[in-house]
Protein backbone atom coordinates (compact mmCIF):
# COMPACT_ATOMS: atom_id res chain seq x y z
CA UNK A 1 0.00 0.00 0.00
CA UNK A 2 1.35 3.43 -0.85
CA UNK A 3 1.62 5.77 2.26
CA UNK A 4 3.37 8.24 0.05
CA UNK A 5 1.61 11.69 0.23
CA UNK A 6 -0.26 11.17 2.93
CA UNK A 7 -0.48 13.24 5.98
CA UNK A 8 -1.73 12.68 9.46
CA UNK A 9 -4.10 15.24 10.75
CA UNK A 10 -2.85 17.69 13.53
CA UNK A 11 -3.70 17.35 16.63
CA UNK A 12 -4.18 19.71 19.65
CA UNK A 13 -1.75 18.71 22.22
CA UNK A 14 0.59 16.49 20.12
CA UNK A 15 3.87 17.89 21.19
CA UNK A 16 5.88 16.31 18.67
CA UNK A 17 4.24 17.72 15.85
CA UNK A 18 4.15 20.81 17.85
CA UNK A 19 5.66 24.12 16.22
CA UNK A 20 3.71 26.31 18.66
CA UNK A 21 2.74 26.73 21.96
CA UNK A 22 -0.13 28.69 23.00
CA UNK A 23 -0.43 29.32 26.64
CA UNK A 24 -3.42 30.64 28.10
CA UNK A 25 -3.30 32.82 31.46
CA UNK A 26 -6.18 33.98 33.68
CA UNK A 27 -6.43 37.05 35.87
CA UNK A 28 -5.39 34.79 39.13
CA UNK A 29 -1.98 34.12 37.31
CA UNK A 30 -2.83 30.56 36.27
CA UNK A 31 -0.78 29.30 32.74
CA UNK A 32 -1.53 26.08 30.66
CA UNK A 33 -0.01 25.73 27.60
CA UNK A 34 -1.36 23.81 24.76
CA UNK A 35 0.75 22.24 21.99
CA UNK A 36 -0.23 24.02 18.65
CA UNK A 37 0.73 24.14 15.04
CA UNK A 38 1.05 27.06 13.11
CA UNK A 39 -0.56 25.82 9.85
CA UNK A 40 -4.01 25.19 11.75
CA UNK A 41 -4.14 28.71 13.47
CA UNK A 42 -2.86 30.87 10.37
CA UNK A 43 -5.31 29.32 8.08
CA UNK A 44 -8.47 29.27 10.97
CA UNK A 45 -7.77 32.49 12.60
CA UNK A 46 -6.68 36.14 11.74
CA UNK A 47 -5.36 36.78 14.88
CA UNK A 48 -3.00 34.18 14.96
CA UNK A 49 -1.77 34.77 11.78
CA UNK A 50 -0.78 38.17 12.51
CA UNK A 51 1.19 36.95 15.20
CA UNK A 52 3.20 34.25 13.68
CA UNK A 53 4.00 36.37 10.94
CA UNK A 54 6.70 37.84 13.41
CA UNK A 55 6.87 34.94 15.87
CA UNK A 56 9.89 32.19 15.40
CA UNK A 57 8.77 28.35 15.14
CA UNK A 58 8.83 27.26 18.21
CA UNK A 59 8.00 30.43 20.45
CA UNK A 60 5.21 31.08 22.42
CA UNK A 61 2.05 32.56 22.11
CA UNK A 62 0.41 34.20 25.47
CA UNK A 63 -3.18 35.11 26.29
CA UNK A 64 -4.24 36.77 28.90
CA UNK A 65 -8.34 35.37 30.14
CA UNK A 66 -10.42 36.39 33.13
CA UNK A 67 -11.69 33.73 34.83
CA UNK A 68 -15.37 33.93 33.12
CA UNK A 69 -13.89 33.20 29.74
CA UNK A 70 -10.92 31.20 30.09
CA UNK A 71 -12.59 27.94 29.12
CA UNK A 72 -14.15 29.65 26.13
CA UNK A 73 -10.40 30.24 24.80
CA UNK A 74 -10.05 26.39 25.26
CA UNK A 75 -13.25 24.88 23.58
CA UNK A 76 -12.28 27.85 20.90
CA UNK A 77 -8.37 25.94 20.87
CA UNK A 78 -10.37 22.69 20.51
CA UNK A 79 -12.64 24.13 17.67
CA UNK A 80 -9.88 25.45 15.10
CA UNK A 81 -8.63 21.49 15.01
CA UNK A 82 -12.17 20.33 14.03
CA UNK A 83 -13.52 20.10 10.10
CA UNK A 84 -16.21 23.15 8.65
CA UNK A 85 -18.86 20.08 8.70
CA UNK A 86 -18.23 19.25 12.37
CA UNK A 87 -18.35 22.76 14.15
CA UNK A 88 -22.35 22.76 14.54
CA UNK A 89 -22.15 19.12 16.40
CA UNK A 90 -19.32 20.29 18.76
CA UNK A 91 -21.84 23.12 19.96
CA UNK A 92 -24.05 21.87 23.02
CA UNK A 93 -25.19 25.15 25.27
CA UNK A 94 -26.89 28.73 24.45
CA UNK A 95 -24.06 29.60 26.84
CA UNK A 96 -20.86 27.82 25.50
CA UNK A 97 -21.76 29.30 22.19
CA UNK A 98 -22.32 32.86 23.43
CA UNK A 99 -19.22 32.69 25.05
CA UNK A 100 -17.19 30.96 21.67
CA UNK A 101 -18.65 33.56 19.50
CA UNK A 102 -17.14 36.26 21.47
CA UNK A 103 -14.08 35.18 21.09
CA UNK A 104 -14.34 33.85 17.93
CA UNK A 105 -14.90 37.51 16.65
CA UNK A 106 -12.29 38.53 18.32
CA UNK A 107 -9.59 36.40 16.93
CA UNK A 108 -11.35 36.43 13.65
CA UNK A 109 -12.00 32.88 13.15
CA UNK A 110 -14.47 33.12 9.89
CA UNK A 111 -15.40 29.73 10.20
CA UNK A 112 -16.22 29.54 14.08
CA UNK A 113 -17.96 32.39 13.93
CA UNK A 114 -20.57 31.24 11.20
CA UNK A 115 -21.19 28.08 12.98
CA UNK A 116 -21.58 29.89 16.47
CA UNK A 117 -24.08 32.38 14.61
CA UNK A 118 -26.20 29.63 12.88
CA UNK A 119 -26.55 27.21 16.08
CA UNK A 120 -27.83 30.22 18.28
CA UNK A 121 -29.94 31.09 15.09
CA UNK A 122 -31.42 27.76 15.55
CA UNK A 123 -31.61 26.50 18.79
CA UNK A 124 -34.61 27.40 21.48
CA UNK A 125 -33.73 30.08 23.91
CA UNK A 126 -34.63 30.26 27.68
CA UNK A 127 -35.96 33.12 28.86
CA UNK A 128 -33.14 33.96 30.74
CA UNK A 129 -31.04 33.06 27.51
CA UNK A 130 -33.05 35.98 25.51
CA UNK A 131 -31.88 38.14 27.68
CA UNK A 132 -28.36 37.34 27.55
CA UNK A 133 -28.63 36.68 23.29
CA UNK A 134 -29.59 40.30 23.53
CA UNK A 135 -27.13 42.42 25.09
CA UNK A 136 -24.49 40.00 23.82
CA UNK A 137 -25.39 40.30 20.48
CA UNK A 138 -26.04 43.55 19.99
CA UNK A 139 -21.91 44.26 20.78
CA UNK A 140 -20.93 41.87 18.48
CA UNK A 141 -21.83 44.09 15.13
CA UNK A 142 -23.55 43.03 11.79
CA UNK A 143 -22.33 39.56 11.59
CA UNK A 144 -24.12 38.45 14.51
CA UNK A 145 -27.29 40.22 14.17
CA UNK A 146 -28.94 36.69 11.66
CA UNK A 147 -29.41 35.67 15.49
CA UNK A 148 -31.77 38.20 16.58
CA UNK A 149 -34.21 37.16 13.41
CA UNK A 150 -36.61 35.69 15.21
CA UNK A 151 -37.39 38.73 17.39
CA UNK A 152 -36.87 41.14 15.29
CA UNK A 153 -40.28 43.83 14.79
CA UNK A 154 -42.35 42.89 11.95
CA UNK A 155 -44.08 45.17 9.31
CA UNK A 156 -46.99 46.61 10.21
CA UNK A 157 -49.15 44.37 7.65
CA UNK A 158 -47.51 41.55 9.15
CA UNK A 159 -48.93 42.67 12.37
CA UNK A 160 -51.66 43.24 10.90
CA UNK A 161 -52.72 39.78 9.73
CA UNK A 162 -51.84 38.26 13.37
CA UNK A 163 -53.87 40.26 15.21
CA UNK A 164 -56.61 39.96 12.55
CA UNK A 165 -56.37 36.29 12.46
CA UNK A 166 -56.07 35.51 16.47
CA UNK A 167 -59.71 37.79 17.06
CA UNK A 168 -61.24 35.33 14.49
CA UNK A 169 -59.38 32.52 16.08
CA UNK A 170 -60.89 33.84 19.55
CA UNK A 171 -64.37 34.15 18.50
CA UNK A 172 -65.30 31.51 16.35
CA UNK A 173 -65.49 33.53 13.45
CA UNK A 174 -66.03 31.32 10.32
CA UNK A 175 -66.50 28.30 12.36
CA UNK A 176 -67.29 26.84 15.95
CA UNK A 177 -63.83 26.22 18.30
CA UNK A 178 -63.20 22.39 19.16
CA UNK A 179 -63.55 21.38 22.94
CA UNK A 180 -60.09 20.37 22.50
CA UNK A 181 -59.29 23.82 21.21
CA UNK A 182 -60.31 26.02 24.38
CA UNK A 183 -56.93 26.26 25.42
CA UNK A 184 -55.78 28.32 22.19
CA UNK A 185 -58.89 29.70 22.30
CA UNK A 186 -57.90 31.74 25.86
CA UNK A 187 -54.14 32.23 24.48
CA UNK A 188 -55.62 33.54 21.47
CA UNK A 189 -57.67 36.41 23.51
CA UNK A 190 -54.47 36.89 25.84
CA UNK A 191 -52.15 37.26 23.17
CA UNK A 192 -54.70 39.86 21.35
CA UNK A 193 -54.96 41.74 24.85
CA UNK A 194 -51.16 41.85 24.84
CA UNK A 195 -50.75 43.12 21.46
CA UNK A 196 -53.02 46.06 22.18
CA UNK A 197 -50.53 47.21 25.39
CA UNK A 198 -49.87 50.85 24.72
CA UNK A 199 -46.64 51.50 22.16
CA UNK A 200 -46.03 53.22 19.25
CA UNK A 201 -47.51 50.80 16.75
CA UNK A 202 -50.79 49.88 18.37
CA UNK A 203 -52.68 53.46 17.28
CA UNK A 204 -51.48 52.37 13.93
CA UNK A 205 -53.10 48.49 14.50
CA UNK A 206 -56.61 49.41 15.68
CA UNK A 207 -57.47 52.32 13.36
CA UNK A 208 -57.08 50.11 10.47
CA UNK A 209 -60.77 49.83 9.02
CA UNK A 210 -60.02 45.93 8.26
CA UNK A 211 -59.23 45.59 12.35
CA UNK A 212 -62.06 47.55 13.30
CA UNK A 213 -64.45 45.18 10.87
CA UNK A 214 -63.11 42.23 12.49
CA UNK A 215 -63.45 43.17 15.91
CA UNK A 216 -66.98 44.11 15.10
CA UNK A 217 -67.96 40.81 13.87
CA UNK A 218 -66.27 39.23 16.66
CA UNK A 219 -68.71 40.98 18.94
CA UNK A 220 -71.68 40.30 16.98
CA UNK A 221 -70.57 36.94 16.86
CA UNK A 222 -70.05 36.26 20.38
CA UNK A 223 -73.11 38.14 21.52
CA UNK A 224 -75.39 35.93 18.69
CA UNK A 225 -73.61 33.10 21.07
CA UNK A 226 -74.94 34.41 24.35
CA UNK A 227 -78.36 35.37 22.87
CA UNK A 228 -78.72 31.31 21.52
CA UNK A 229 -77.05 29.75 24.84
CA UNK A 230 -79.77 31.92 26.63
CA UNK A 231 -82.94 31.53 25.09
CA UNK A 232 -81.82 27.61 25.43
CA UNK A 233 -81.83 27.22 29.05
CA UNK A 234 -85.75 28.02 29.56
CA UNK A 235 -85.66 24.57 27.55
CA UNK A 236 -83.42 22.60 29.89
CA UNK A 237 -84.74 20.55 32.13
CA UNK A 238 -82.31 20.62 34.80
CA UNK A 239 -81.13 23.99 35.66
CA UNK A 240 -78.88 23.14 38.14
CA UNK A 241 -76.49 21.02 35.91
CA UNK A 242 -72.79 22.49 35.34
CA UNK A 243 -73.04 21.92 31.61
CA UNK A 244 -76.05 24.28 31.27
CA UNK A 245 -73.93 26.92 33.48
CA UNK A 246 -70.72 26.34 31.69
CA UNK A 247 -71.52 26.74 28.13
CA UNK A 248 -73.82 30.13 29.30
CA UNK A 249 -70.63 31.25 31.41
CA UNK A 250 -68.44 30.52 28.41
CA UNK A 251 -70.10 33.03 26.19
CA UNK A 252 -70.41 35.45 28.29
CA UNK A 253 -66.48 35.41 29.34
CA UNK A 254 -66.48 36.22 25.49
CA UNK A 255 -67.86 39.27 25.93
CA UNK A 256 -66.57 40.30 28.99
CA UNK A 257 -62.96 40.16 26.89
CA UNK A 258 -64.67 41.78 23.66
CA UNK A 259 -65.45 44.71 26.35
CA UNK A 260 -62.15 45.09 27.31
CA UNK A 261 -60.54 44.40 23.51
CA UNK A 262 -63.32 47.55 22.09
CA UNK A 263 -62.56 49.70 25.12
CA UNK A 264 -59.28 49.56 24.19
CA UNK A 265 -60.23 50.55 20.46
CA UNK A 266 -61.88 53.30 21.42
CA UNK A 267 -64.87 51.55 19.73
CA UNK A 268 -67.35 51.04 23.47
CA UNK A 269 -69.85 52.48 21.75
CA UNK A 270 -69.75 49.01 19.84
CA UNK A 271 -70.50 47.10 23.21
CA UNK A 272 -72.34 49.94 24.74
CA UNK A 273 -75.03 49.33 21.39
CA UNK A 274 -75.00 45.56 21.54
CA UNK A 275 -75.57 45.35 25.29
CA UNK A 276 -78.93 47.66 25.51
CA UNK A 277 -80.15 45.86 22.08
CA UNK A 278 -80.36 42.29 23.99
CA UNK A 279 -81.04 43.90 27.38
CA UNK A 280 -84.52 43.29 27.33
CA UNK A 281 -83.94 39.91 26.25
CA UNK A 282 -81.75 39.00 29.08
CA UNK A 283 -83.97 40.35 31.16
CA UNK A 284 -86.68 38.16 30.42
CA UNK A 285 -85.09 35.34 30.90
CA UNK A 286 -82.74 35.99 33.68
CA UNK A 287 -86.21 37.00 35.54
CA UNK A 288 -87.90 34.34 34.27
CA UNK A 289 -89.78 32.30 37.48
CA UNK A 290 -87.72 28.70 36.35
CA UNK A 291 -84.44 30.82 37.32
CA UNK A 292 -85.34 32.22 40.70
CA UNK A 293 -82.88 30.15 42.49
CA UNK A 294 -80.23 29.07 40.13
CA UNK A 295 -77.64 30.81 37.81
CA UNK A 296 -76.53 32.82 40.41
CA UNK A 297 -73.25 33.54 38.42
CA UNK A 298 -75.03 34.41 35.34
CA UNK A 299 -76.98 36.91 37.29
CA UNK A 300 -74.08 38.29 38.51
CA UNK A 301 -71.68 38.37 35.43
CA UNK A 302 -74.77 39.98 34.04
CA UNK A 303 -74.79 43.09 36.45
CA UNK A 304 -70.60 43.25 35.88
CA UNK A 305 -71.17 43.44 32.06
CA UNK A 306 -74.09 46.13 32.70
CA UNK A 307 -71.93 48.10 34.86
CA UNK A 308 -69.35 49.01 32.32
CA UNK A 309 -72.41 49.84 30.40
CA UNK A 310 -73.24 52.09 32.68
CA UNK A 311 -69.95 53.33 33.37
CA UNK A 312 -69.23 53.99 29.85
CA UNK A 313 -72.26 56.00 28.98
CA UNK A 314 -72.30 57.83 32.73
CA UNK A 315 -69.09 59.06 32.53
CA UNK A 316 -69.24 59.97 28.68
CA UNK A 317 -67.00 57.54 26.91
CA UNK A 318 -69.55 56.62 24.97
CA UNK A 319 -72.18 59.16 23.97
CA UNK A 320 -76.08 58.17 23.95
CA UNK A 321 -78.92 60.80 23.44
CA UNK A 322 -81.12 61.56 26.29
CA UNK A 323 -84.20 58.87 25.26
CA UNK A 324 -81.62 55.97 24.92
CA UNK A 325 -80.05 56.46 28.24
CA UNK A 326 -83.22 57.02 29.81
CA UNK A 327 -84.18 53.12 28.36
CA UNK A 328 -80.78 52.44 29.67
CA UNK A 329 -81.88 53.40 33.14
CA UNK A 330 -85.24 52.31 33.14
CA UNK A 331 -84.21 48.49 31.72
CA UNK A 332 -81.24 47.46 33.94
CA UNK A 333 -82.18 49.67 37.30
CA UNK A 334 -85.20 48.19 39.03
CA UNK A 335 -83.03 44.68 38.13
CA UNK A 336 -79.90 45.75 40.17
CA UNK A 337 -81.89 47.09 43.18
CA UNK A 338 -83.69 43.67 43.10
CA UNK A 339 -80.82 41.53 42.89
CA UNK A 340 -78.09 43.07 46.03
CA UNK A 341 -80.41 42.40 48.90
CA UNK A 342 -81.34 38.99 47.50
CA UNK A 343 -77.88 38.07 47.17
CA UNK A 344 -76.97 39.80 50.32
CA UNK A 345 -80.19 37.35 51.92
CA UNK A 346 -78.15 34.24 50.14
CA UNK A 347 -75.35 35.24 51.61
CA UNK A 348 -76.13 35.46 55.08
CA UNK A 349 -77.98 31.93 54.38
CA UNK A 350 -75.27 30.10 52.85
CA UNK A 351 -72.49 30.80 54.38
CA UNK A 352 -70.08 29.44 51.15
CA UNK A 353 -71.99 31.32 48.49
CA UNK A 354 -69.83 32.79 46.43
CA UNK A 355 -71.73 35.03 44.33
CA UNK A 356 -71.66 38.69 45.99
CA UNK A 357 -71.82 42.13 44.81
CA UNK A 358 -68.58 43.02 45.92
CA UNK A 359 -67.85 46.38 47.27
CA UNK A 360 -66.24 48.05 44.58
CA UNK A 361 -68.98 46.78 41.52
CA UNK A 362 -71.63 48.30 44.55
CA UNK A 363 -69.73 51.60 44.76
CA UNK A 364 -69.06 51.44 40.46
CA UNK A 365 -72.40 51.25 39.56
CA UNK A 366 -73.86 53.55 42.00
CA UNK A 367 -71.75 56.04 40.99
CA UNK A 368 -71.63 55.72 36.79
CA UNK A 369 -75.47 55.84 37.36
CA UNK A 370 -75.55 58.86 39.65
CA UNK A 371 -73.94 60.67 36.85
CA UNK A 372 -76.32 59.14 34.42
CA UNK A 373 -78.98 60.58 36.41
CA UNK A 374 -77.20 63.97 37.14
CA UNK A 375 -76.83 64.62 32.76
CA UNK A 376 -80.44 63.97 32.10
CA UNK A 377 -83.29 66.07 30.64
CA UNK A 378 -85.07 67.34 34.39
CA UNK A 379 -88.33 65.93 34.19
CA UNK A 380 -86.24 62.69 33.12
CA UNK A 381 -84.26 62.86 35.92
CA UNK A 382 -87.78 64.05 38.03
CA UNK A 383 -89.26 60.59 36.99
CA UNK A 384 -86.02 58.39 37.73
CA UNK A 385 -85.88 60.44 41.99
CA UNK A 386 -89.93 59.80 42.27
CA UNK A 387 -89.19 56.33 41.30
CA UNK A 388 -86.53 55.69 43.55
CA UNK A 389 -88.17 57.68 46.44
CA UNK A 390 -91.20 55.06 47.01
CA UNK A 391 -89.60 51.88 46.35
CA UNK A 392 -88.37 50.04 49.21
CA UNK A 393 -84.21 49.96 48.01
CA UNK A 394 -84.06 53.08 47.99
CA UNK A 395 -80.42 52.33 49.69
CA UNK A 396 -78.97 51.36 46.67
CA UNK A 397 -78.65 52.66 44.23
CA UNK A 398 -78.37 55.30 46.93
CA UNK A 399 -79.03 58.63 44.80
CA UNK A 400 -79.27 60.94 47.28
CA UNK A 401 -76.31 63.48 45.65
CA UNK A 402 -78.67 63.08 42.08
CA UNK A 403 -81.22 64.53 44.16
CA UNK A 404 -80.02 67.26 45.87
CA UNK A 405 -78.38 68.11 42.94
CA UNK A 406 -81.72 68.36 41.20
CA UNK A 407 -84.09 69.96 43.84
CA UNK A 408 -81.26 73.07 43.63
CA UNK A 409 -80.96 72.80 40.22
CA UNK A 410 -84.90 72.84 39.94
CA UNK A 411 -85.04 75.99 42.50
CA UNK A 412 -82.25 77.97 40.92
CA UNK A 413 -83.40 77.08 37.13
CA UNK A 414 -85.35 80.11 36.40
CA UNK A 415 -82.93 82.75 38.11
CA UNK A 416 -80.50 81.25 36.86
CA UNK A 417 -81.10 81.26 33.50
CA UNK A 418 -82.57 84.95 33.05
CA UNK A 419 -79.08 86.04 34.24
CA UNK A 420 -77.65 84.12 32.00
CA UNK A 421 -80.11 85.40 29.05
CA UNK A 422 -81.28 82.46 28.27
CA UNK A 423 -84.91 82.85 29.53
CA UNK A 424 -86.57 81.96 25.98
CA UNK A 425 -84.37 78.81 25.51
CA UNK A 426 -85.52 78.01 29.23
CA UNK A 427 -88.92 78.62 28.47
CA UNK A 428 -88.92 76.98 24.64
CA UNK A 429 -87.11 73.78 26.59
CA UNK A 430 -89.60 73.83 29.37
CA UNK A 431 -92.59 73.70 26.72
CA UNK A 432 -91.18 71.18 24.53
Amino acid sequence: MDIIGVVKPCKLGDQSTSDIIVQLRNNEGRPESFYSHSTVLISKSKYFADKLSCLDSGKCIQIHCSKFNYDYHVKLLRLLYLPVDSLLDSLDTVKSAIGILQLAIDFGCEEITKGCVQYLEAIPWEDKEEEEILKTVSKLGPIAMPILARIQPVDLKATKNVFVSAVRFATNIGGSCPPFDANLKTSAQEQVEYMLAEDADTPLVTADDEVKSVVKMGLSKVCSSFEKELSSLLLESDLTSETAEDKIMLCLSDIEWMSNILLKMNLMNEFVLNWTEISDKILAVIEDKKLDSSMWALKIKVIELTGKVLDAVGYGTVILPAPSRVRLLKTWLPYIRKMKPLLEVKSSKEVDFPHKMDEDLCGNIEEAIVQLVLALPSNDQAEILTDWLKTEQVKYPDLSEAFEVWCYRTKSAKRRLLEGGLDRVGNATLSL
